[in-house]
């Protein structure tokens, strides 16, 4: 049985539905910001394989939007990033992209020579390293596209998605600890300032139609842009991905409006960004073959582990000094682990339970969203376009 563009993306919105329904009864899931579309689609391919095995009823999705889905997602992060606003982090955003950078070196390292280790391609290394674990499912599914056309690399799809969600979970898991043991050991305590800038209370006006469809206009520019870029730009020396050049267009955009005397609202570009991202995962979700996920994942799984082990230590002995050894580091600290383990909501996760014990942390609150709504997503982009013209890696 094969669905229709249409009968799939009803498919996929119900999903969504259901997927954010599971996550809010069950306490696992939503304690470690488990997406919704990752829920929704790892249901319906549970379904899938055991109507498949029990009864031989294959039923298939057609996966046309998809592309135009995912560009749609890294345009729209191209239009939230107000580069003027790195001036409101100063010194300490500096200091935590600064952080940030080498260690996606380090991650991208370590995975490829844990996959070497267990006689994988590198590039495995790279899907278990900032890949999925900095980039997320997004990330991971952008790239896994391109590595099953070009390197004929089998299942690399699903073990990207595989890998995303353990990382998330285990983002979730090792910062608290991490976190508890630096405030612990050096005695810190919370300033004195009472309210973090997250807790603010000021009253936004509502998203309004024109702002999405302005909004809309400036995201799908943004990918025909980007789009004509990349075929212009392709077979040179280094060749970047299609949905880098999307993404980078959208900051083009977002950050030359204002000087046409035009307002972009970035609330209404990450609300179409989060839709389409939420559709591609959940159609990437159901058409994962589960069976053989379970049969590969095993290598993978032990490259996540050692990749565990390497952040916190890197938390604990690089981001901690680097940040001042103070409870304000300490707390950023956890969401160094959220931001290279899961996601930003994984890290702004991780500094609220601390800060929910221990006591409010305003600088931490200010740096991690500049940090992670744009920057982060570039210099892993960028890391990871070097690191592909290794020829070890990508040849």
């Amino acid at each position: 049985m094969s669905l229709n563009p249409l009968l799939s993306l009803l498919a996929a919105s119900l999903l969504l539905l259901i997927g954010a329904a599971v996550n809010r009864r069950i306490d696992f899931l939503s304690r470690y910001n488990i997406p919704d579309p990752i829920t929704g689609g790892l249901l319906f391919a549970i379904l899938a394989a055991l109507a498949a095995s029990g009864f031989g009823l294959q039923l298939e999705i057609d996966q046309t939007l998809k592309p135009t889905l995912l560009l749609m997602f890294f345009a729209g992060i191209g239009m939230c990033a107000d580069l003027r606003q790195l001036r409101r982090g100063g010194k300490a955003l500096a200091l935590f992209l600064m952080v940030l950078f080498p260690y996606i070196l380090v991650q991208n390292f370590v995975g490829i020579a844990t996959a070497m280790a267990l006689d994988l391609h590198p590039i495995f290394g790279l899907v278990a390293g900032s890949i999925t674990l900095v980039g997320g499912h997004g990330t991971g599914a952008a790239y896994a596209e391109g590595f099953a056309e070009v390197h004929n690399l089998q299942l690399v799809m699903e073990l990207s998605m595989t890998v995303a969600t353990i990382g998330l979970i285990l983002g979730g898991i090792i910062a608290g600890p991490m976190a508890q043991y630096v405030i612990s050991r050096h005695k810190l305590r919370a300033g004195d300032t009472q309210v973090a800038p997250a807790a603010a209370t000021a009253t936004e006006e509502a998203i309004s139609s024109t702002g999405m469809i302005a909004a809309l206009a400036g995201i799908l520019a943004a990918v025909a842009a980007g789009q004509a870029l990349s075929e212009y730009f392709a077979g040179s020396t280094l060749t970047l991905p299609t949905f880098l050049w999307c993404m980078m267009m959208g900051v083009a955009i977002r950050n030359l409006l204002p000087f046409a005397g035009l307002r972009s609202d970035d609330r209404a570009a990450g609300l179409i960004a989060g839709v389409c991202l939420s559709l591609f995962l959940v159609m990437t979700m159901m058409a994962l073959d589960l069976v053989q996920v379970a049969l590969s994942a095993g290598p993978f799984i032990l490259i996540v582990l050692v990749q565990s082990v390497f952040i916190v230590l890197f938390a604990i002995h690089v981001c901690f000094p680097l940040m001042g050894r103070d409870y304000e580091a300490a707390v950023t600290s956890a969401a160094f682990i959220g931001f290279c383990m899961g996601s930003t909501a994984t890290a702004m996760a991780n500094m609220q339970a601390i800060v929910a014990r221990y006591g409010p942390a305003p600088q931490s609150y200010l740096i991690a969203p500049l940090a992670g709504a744009f920057f982060i997503d570039l210099m892993n982009a960028f890391l990871l376009t070097l690191m592909l013209a290794l020829p070890f890696v990508g040849g």
